[in-house]
């Protein structure tokens, strides 16, 4: 179980097809610097490629409250965001 004591950045998008993805986009996945963490009630935690938001939209709080409930069950403290900072990719 993970435990933050400090607040994860997090963005919520929504797929075509209705699935919730929640990405992670300070936390870099592995050493390509376009993939940070994501998790999905499917599959759980993974690497993403953020440019998977071009296949996205931003995911409205009816939409994602279930998977926010999720992580914050497992021990995220969560700071929602709506777009990454540039920051991120430097």
């Amino acid at each position: 179980m993970k435990k933050d004591t400090e607040r994860t950045t997090v963005i919520f998008r929504k797929f075509r097809q209705g699935d919730i993805i929640a990405l992670f986009p300070e936390i870099q996945a592995d050493q390509s610097r376009g993939n940070c963490q994501s998790y999905q009630h499917t599959g759980q935690h993974s690497a993403a490629s953020y440019r998977l938001v071009d296949d996205t939209k931003l995911a409205i709080p009816e939409e994602f409250m279930p998977l926010a409930d999720e992580l914050y069950s497992i021990g995220y403290k969560l700071n929602t965001r709506k777009r990454i900072s540039k920051k991120w990719f430097e």
